[in-house]
Parts: C-alpha cells; sequence; structure tokens
C-alpha cells in the first residue's frame, strides 16, 4: 500500500465472526490509540484526528452492529474511505460534545458553517480545513451539526 493512495479493500476486513472474536481487542486498541489522536479546541469541541485503522474500525463495528451485509459494506467503504488522509493531509472528525440538550441547541445555532472557520496555523500562516461536503452541515435557521468531517491538506513547505 502507497502512503499517497490509502484505501480500505472488503479484503482489509474481518469476517463477522472473527471480528466478534477480536472485537474486544481492537476497541480497546482503538481507544488507547484514540487518545493520543484527540485535540480540545474548547470547552465543547474536539478534534479526532483519523488514520487508516481508525476507519477500518468504524467500518467493522458498523458492519457488526447492522449486519447489513454486502450492500451495507458497500455503502460504509464509500462513506469511511474519504476519510482515510491521503498523502500530506490530516482528516478530523470535528466533534461537538455537548450532553445538556438546552446548551446544545443553543451553542450549535450559534455556530452555522462553522467548518469553513477551522484552521492550523503554521509559522503564522493559516491552513483552512476542508470540510467534507457529502453533507451540509449547516441548517436554514444557522444551527451546525455536532459532527464535521474536515481535511487539512499540507504543501510540501508545510509538511
Amino acid at each position: 500500500m502507497s502512503f499517497e493512495t490509502k484505501k480500505i479493500e472488503a479484503s482489509d476486513l474481518l469476517d463477522l465472526n472473527a471480528y466478534a472474536k477480536e472485537r474486544k481487542d481492537i476497541r480497546k486498541e482503538l481507544v488507547e490509540m484514540k487518545k493520543h489522536r484527540r485535540v480540545e479546541l474548547g470547552p465543547h469541541s474536539t478534534f479526532y484526528f483519523e488514520n487508516f485503522f481508525t476507519m477500518k474500525a468504524q467500518i467493522q463495528e458498523m458492519l457488526y452492529i447492522e449486519k447489513g451485509g454486502d450492500e451495507q459494506l458497500k455503502d460504509e467503504l464509500e462513506a469511511y474511505n474519504p476519510l482515510v488522509p491521503q498523502g500530506s493531509e490530516l482528516v478530523a472528525t470535528y466533534m461537538f460534545e455537548i450532553d445538556n440538550p438546552n446548551t446544545r441547541k443553543k451553542v450549535l445555532s450559534s455556530l452555522g458553517n462553522v467548518e469553513n472557520k477551522l484552521f492550523i496555523s503554521i509559522n503564522g500562516t493559516k491552513l483552512y480545513a476542508t470540510p467534507e461536503e457529502d453533507v451540509d452541515r449547516t441548517d436554514n435557521s444557522g444551527k451546525t451539526s455536532s459532527v464535521h468531517f474536515i481535511h487539512f491538506k499540507f504543501s510540501d513547505k508545510q509538511v
């Protein structure tokens, strides 16, 4: 597998029986890995930086829970492969984690199009995120989603 073109294939996944046997260990490894890929940005928002393993584990878990067979597999690969970092990019799941429903509504209603304002600063230069465009994450009232998928695409110089 080239570092430039990473893609999860059906052959990378365990069958449901094998996954069921290894699930506890895989999930334990995933939790440990995600601890080191999590960056809190404020009282309610967090980046979870994704990689091949985290997206593969997500697909495995969805298949295990929903048991949708080959048709679901196709949909999961289509949904999660765009979140596997390619080349010199970082991909993050950007989440607002707010337990209180009233607070959640108030905060999310004030952050429409937030995914277009996220950036990483490199030597004083802002590298803005490129959001996934699969779904509009802000509704007509200006309320944003609690989950966003974003890419940071670095130039060779920035790397």
